[in-house]
């Protein structure tokens, strides 16, 4: 048995959602580690005046705390 953590991060990208999704990921690794899941809860694009668009996912990331065998259980 794990003992998980689940977190929520937005992320965004001018290029795409794939991307953006990416972005979540990448910035989460870099302060914890474990990552297994990450699960895109929403998709937002943002409309510039000028026609620009802003991608955004918000995501959320299940990250493993403890291993079983750490803990000593199974």
């Amino acid at each position: 048995m794990s003992i998980a953590k689940t977190i929520e991060v937005s992320s965004q990208s001018t290029v795409s959602f794939d991307d953006a999704a990416q972005n979540a990921i990448r910035e989460a690794g870099r302060t914890i580690k474990n990552i297994r899941h990450v699960w895109v809860e929403s998709f937002e694009i943002e409309v510039g005046d000028d026609g620009t668009h802003m991608f955004r996912t918000h995501c959320k990331v299940t990250v493993v705390v403890n291993h079983g065998d750490d803990a000593g259980g199974d």
